[in-house]
């Protein structure tokens, strides 16, 4: 799928929700939708698997809710960019869910400067999204940022450096070194940003509710452990 085409589901989420007359769909339910978020070794499939998930979420849930939508890095930058997504949602939301957001977000960040705002806002839009539910959030440490959100399911999608390797150099087209250099340079990045950040090991197993190995799991059946279990899951008030 484009990032074009992602992107028009996520303004079509966001749209539902803050264009309704009703304000978003939480605002006036005690119960939270879940949201689900997804930490990924580079190569094991996350974005494919955020997809095919969303497909089968969509297809169990309630008529009438809002369709499930996955946000991942360069979306969520994206959307912040261009739609300024921390201060509409705030206009929806109600003040206590505002101001809870607002003291998540400085208790997460408290060691860090206000200068560095793309974090910031990054942090918010998580916290936001996954108050709405209904979304899956892939990468940017969305799983540290909503650990205290019970509805929301955190899984982490692991495979061998081999295997990676393999996925990487089809989808880049690059040969076997560069594909290596590439992996590990990109799992570095992500380590760093989340112990940098949020003084997490992106490995800690006590992260998640889930670990997948999809070297000997499929897209499709990653994606149909991870809906199961979500689905299984009761409603959150």
């Amino acid at each position: 799928m484009s990032d074009l085409t992602s992107l028009e589901r996520c303004l079509s989420y966001i749209d539902c929700h803050l264009q309704s007359p009703h304000g978003p769909a939480h605002v006036s339910r005690q119960v939270h939708a879940p949201a689900v978020t997804i930490s990924r070794q580079t190569g094991a499939g996350g974005i494919p698997i955020a997809d095919k998930l969303a497909e089968r979420l969509n297809a169990h849930r309630p008529r009438g809710t809002v369709t499930w939508t996955v946000f991942h890095k360069n979306l969520v930058e994206k959307v912040l960019e261009e739609h300024h997504l921390p201060a509409r949602l705030a206009e929806f939301m109600p003040e206590d869910k505002v101001s809870g957001i607002a003291d998540a977000v400085e208790e997460l960040l408290e060691l860090h400067p206000s200068s560095w705002s793309l974090v910031r806002q990054t942090t918010e839009t998580i916290l936001g999204l996954a108050e709405l539910g209904h979304v899956i959030l892939v990468g940017r440490g969305a799983n540290v940022i909503t650990a205290r959100l019970s509805h929301v399911f955190h899984v982490r999608l692991v495979g061998s450096l081999d295997q990676r390797a393999v996925r990487v150099q089809e989808h880049y087209r690059l040969g076997r070194r560069a594909a290596l250099a590439f992996l590990r340079r990109e799992d570095a990045g992500r380590a760093r940003y989340l112990r940098k950040y949020f003084k997490k090991d992106v490995d800690d197993p006590l992260l998640y509710h889930l670990t997948i190995n999809t070297d000997n799991v499929s897209m499709e059946e990653a994606a149909e452990m991870i809906g199961s279990a979500v689905l299984r899951r009761p409603e959150e008030e």
